[in-house]
């Protein structure tokens, strides 16, 4: 064995029950082609290199290969517009007709892909979808200034000391990536930092957005609608950090694991890589929802162990200008609005010490001299939050005593020299996370934030300082990686049951050690970096389109790895943001589910910009799946976010509980979805070869994590939200049948007896525009306007088109219409239009709609209600609202056509509501007539 190479093994899970098979062995031909993802089982591999002394290991090469995305389906339909109907809020829906050509039993393919989902390699790096030879988007500042945040796996060059992007560099390359000439890639070399034209980070997603005409930036290409996907990377960053390379074609690409010449002096072991293909149009949410969940739980990520985190954050009003006195009124500001906004959390950021590093060097004449900081944890405590404070544990200032006393604790680089950090507005030094000493001072340090200074929240910045580039440390046979690895294990170990935050975290080795994750770059009180910073910087520059860009891009990994922590929504009228830019930020917040955080002087917030956190509140603890987020076209930036609704109690039960309970119902999932037995067996194997041990398989169609419930009586629907990221009005066009042909198909038995009220039951239709015969209710959510879509207008992929503002969202609300019963149709109270209600009941001559009473809420609620069939009219209908007389106003008449010619179904109306937070009845309403 002494004489042995490296030794590759293999983990390949159990395959699952053939596509064309149910798990009775019948078969289901072409039905089941969408959902031959279980055909697909990832590729599990890993090396091990055994001890060698006399080698240095830049990288391993786990896989290379050219990439062929090729499919023939049956030759789609063309589709020949007709005309367009708008309404009377801006929203239209495109009438199409199918016409087949001549040739439409040819078959064509298509077999370029076109986008790349590039995975950056910290919190502040970009991340998203790049369309096929589009330049990947990097930091417009120089090396110098930036090339640390950003630098992740590494792969030298043959016969290079240094790697192509030039990071211990000045270097300032304008065009592409660096060094990288536009030729056709030799499938016989390697990828590597000069060659390559596109780098991702621990993985990568390539993937065919399935058209096949020129783009249309007004049409929003949706992932579903796609071709194949590839799915490639590393279930954890432990012991290397890894990078997928690609050539500017996206046809050719090479993974590797980094090591950076550390030298064998014991085996080298990768970790563990995967690699699968996603068969085109089966994901109903994204094409890495599996690799995801394997990387979650390879790491025992236990996201949902800890509540989510609803707060304030010093930082963007005061940066680092804080006193004891302007924590002190903000928390007591905060304390005022707990019935508006329940804030639980109120962070201590950046400014209270004099350095980096001498973390208990207070600002004299700032603070307490004597118990400053367990001063203002417990008065913190004391007003119903918990308590938290910033903390870069593995930095210090330049300045610091720290710095002074222990120069041998900071990194230092290949030259000798103290390693490059990457500006932050000051450069400052990082310490050493191999050195056990510095680990001692980490762990005494977060251990006095939590136990003497009393703090339970910590948000801890900066992490990648520990990691830094350079042979200047105290252990050079460890990677970067397995540095990081050690300081997030002794952060962890010391913060005990702490609510960590993490910031400035490689993103790979942060899975299983925090509890929420920051996502994104700062965000800013400015769209883009403002001057004197470049504004073309899609880099780490504060701003709030990085923030949100990274948000969305990101969202898949909420609630799966952590908490994912958007940054803070800023509502202060000093900043130079729009109201419909702060209403994106809201929404996106919104309908990613992930931590919400304020960060303004509150006593200077006004009621307006106050109001859109209120109707974002409380969370929902749901992530949205972005539509579009492997095809879009805008610079990383998806458009269109999905939730789901529904009232049905047996939603996430299995099928055993819900048929135990109800008895057979309709199936809620494609027949081929394992069974149980077949899953656990695919888990016991991946638990045996690679740690990999997800007990319970989640299923991706079965909508827990994208879907929440709400009252009985209130139906199934979708939460759609559109937002236009250009920098000019735009009529944005998104699939009408996509938004609403899943809610109805998947929830058939959701409602059993509501079902029965409609002219065609939603398990009877055979496709999508004919769910329901009379039509939709379509509630947009912040501008409070109601559209009705009559069923004759649609046919299958019939667009809705909105006109949007430069950077402005809507949230819609698409519901099928029960046109004989009562239904409850949204609210501006709360962005999900479902969530604040306690209760909805009717029957033939009333109904009876009760609000929660949790916080202080006013505004309308919009009600659909029928035409009597005995000809009573609802004019003199009577209204009351918490006990008094009220009255309601019509908003819409919904009309259909039938073989009499035009007929009202019913009325729309809104009232006005009001709840007090104080838990009693309130936000009663009662209809009669």
């Amino acid at each position: 064995m002494k004489n042995c190479g490296p030794v590759l093994t293999f983990a390949v899970p159990h395959q699952l029950p053939s596509a064309s098979e149910d798990s009775c062995g019948n078969k289901n031909g072409d039905k089941q082609k969408a959902h031959a993802i279980h055909e697909c089982p990832p590729l599990l591999w890993k090396v091990d290199h055994p001890p060698n002394p006399r080698v240095a290991v830049d990288a391993m090469n786990l896989m290379e290969g050219a990439l062929n995305l090729r499919q023939h389906p049956d030759m789609r339909a063309v589709k020949q517009p007709i005309q367009k109907e708008a309404n009377e809020d801006g929203i239209e829906v495109e009438m199409e007709q199918q016409a087949k050509d001549d040739t439409s039993s040819a078959s064509f393919d298509y077999d370029t892909p076109t986008n790349v989902y590039i995975n950056g390699y910290q919190s502040w790096s970009f991340s998203g979808s790049v369309v096929q030879g589009e330049p990947q988007p990097k930091s417009a500042m120089p090396n110098v200034l930036s090339a640390a945040f950003n630098r992740g796996a590494v792969v030298l060059s043959r016969g290079s000391a240094g790697g192509g992007l030039g990071y211990e560099t000045d270097d300032w390359e304008e065009d592409g990536r660096a060094g990288y000439q536009d030729m056709h890639h030799d499938d016989e070399d390697e990828l590597n930092e000069t060659t390559a034209f596109y780098k991702s980070d621990m993985f990568a997603c390539i993937s065919s957005n399935g058209s096949t005409s020129q783009y249309d930036e007004d049409i929003v290409l949706l992932d579903e609608e796609g071709g194949p996907a590839l799915i490639v990377g590393f279930l954890s960053q432990r012991h290397q950090f890894g990078a997928v390379l690609l050539d500017k074609d996206l046809g050719h690409f090479n993974l590797y694991a980094c090591h950076e010449g550390v030298v064998a002096k014991a085996s080298l072991t990768s970790d563990w890589a995967y690699c699968q293909i996603v068969d085109a149009s089966c994901y109903d949410e994204e094409a890495m929802v599996y690799y995801v969940h394997a990387a979650g739980d390879h790491n025992d990520a236990r996201p949902m162990e800890k509540g989510l985190t609803c707060g304030w954050c010093s930082w963007y009003h005061y940066y680092s200008d804080i006193d004891h006195d302007s924590l002190s009124k903000n928390a007591h500001i905060l304390e005022q609005k707990q019935k508006t906004i329940g804030f639980n959390v109120c962070l201590i950021d950046d400014g209270y010490m004099t350095a980096w590093g001498d973390w208990t060097s207070l600002k004299p004449g700032k603070f307490l001299k004597e118990g400053g900081m367990r001063v203002l944890a417990d008065a913190i405590r004391s007003k119903g939050m918990k308590p938290g404070v910033w903390l870069a544990p593995f930095a210090c200032d330049k300045s610091s005593q720290l710095a002074k006393d222990h120069p041998d604790w900071i990194i230092k680089n290949d030259s000798g020299r103290y390693a490059n950090s990457a500006n932050c507005g000051k450069f400052f030094y990082g310490l050493d996370a191999t050195n056990p000493a510095v680990r001692k001072h980490v762990y005494n340090t977060i251990l006095r934030a939590v136990e003497e200074w009393g703090f339970e929240v910590l948000k801890l910045d900066f992490l990648y300082a520990s990691c830094l580039a350079g042979n200047g440390k105290y252990d050079n046979t460890m990677s970067r990686a397995e540095a990081m690895y050690l300081g997030l294990r002794t952060i962890r170990a010391a913060a005990k049951d702490a609510f960590i935050i993490g910031c400035g975290c490689p993103i790979g080795s942060a899975i299983g050690f925090v509890d929420g994750m920051r996502v994104s770059c700062d965000t800013g009180p400015t769209w883009v970096p403002e001057f004197p910073l470049p504004h073309w910087d899609n880099g780490t520059l504060p701003a709030l389109r990085g923030m949100l860009r990274n948000t969305i891009s990101r969202a898949p990994l909420g609630h799966r790895w952590w908490h994912n922590d958007p940054d803070c929504i800023l509502l202060g009228e000093s900043t130079k943001l729009t109201d419909n830019e702060v209403v994106s930020a809201a929404s996106v917040v919104a309908m990613t589910g992930g931590m919400f955080l304020l960060s303004d002087d509150m006593q200077k917030v006004s009621d307006a910009r106050l109001n859109v956190a209120k109707r974002i509140f409380p969370l929902t603890g749901v992530t949205a799946v972005p539509l579009d987020l492997h095809s879009t076209m805008n610079m990383g930036m998806p458009s269109v976010l999905r939730l789901w609704c529904t009232e049905n109690a047996l939603f996430g039960k299995d099928a055993a509980e819900k048929e135990k309970i109800n008895g057979p119902v309709a199936s809620e999932s494609p027949k081929n979805i394992p069974s149980g037995r077949v899953l656990q067996e695919q888990a016991s194997k991946l638990e045996c070869e690679v740690g990999y041990s997800p007990g319970i398989i989640v299923d991706p169609y079965s909508r827990e994590r994208s879907c929440f419930l709400v009252a009985p009586g209130l139906g199934t629907w979708t939460i759609v939200s559109l937002s236009n990221w250009m920098e000019h009005k735009a009529k944005l066009s998104v699939s009408f049948s996509t938004l609403v042909q899943h809610s109805l198909q998947d929830f058939a038995a959701a409602s059993l007896d509501d079902a029965a009220n409609l002219t065609v039951s939603a398990t009877e239709s055979s496709s999508p525009g004919e769910q329901s015969e009379s039509g939709f209710h379509v509630f947009s959510f912040w501008s409070s306007t109601y559209t009705w879509i009559p069923h004759q207008t649609l046919v299958d992929k019939s667009p809705l088109i909105k006109q949007l503002l430069p950077h402005e969202t809507e949230i819609f609300h698409i519901k099928p219409a029960y046109p004989k019963r009562p239904q409850y149709i949204g609210s501006d109270l709360h962005f999900s239009c479902g969530f604040e209600v306690q209760s909805f009941e009717w029957d033939s001559s009333h109904i009876k709609l009760c609000l929660k009473n949790e916080y202080d809420k006013s505004g309308y609620v919009f009600l659909y209600l029928p035409d009597s069939a005995d000809g009573h009219t609802l004019d003199k209908a009577q209204v009351i609202v918490d006990g008094k007389e009220s009255k309601m106003e019509i908003v819409a008449k919904p009309l259909i056509e039938d073989g009499n010619g035009e007929r009202h179904l019913g009325r729309v109306v809104k009232i006005r509501v009001t709840t007090n937070g104080s838990g009693e009845a309130a936000g009663m309403v009662w209809i009669t007539w």
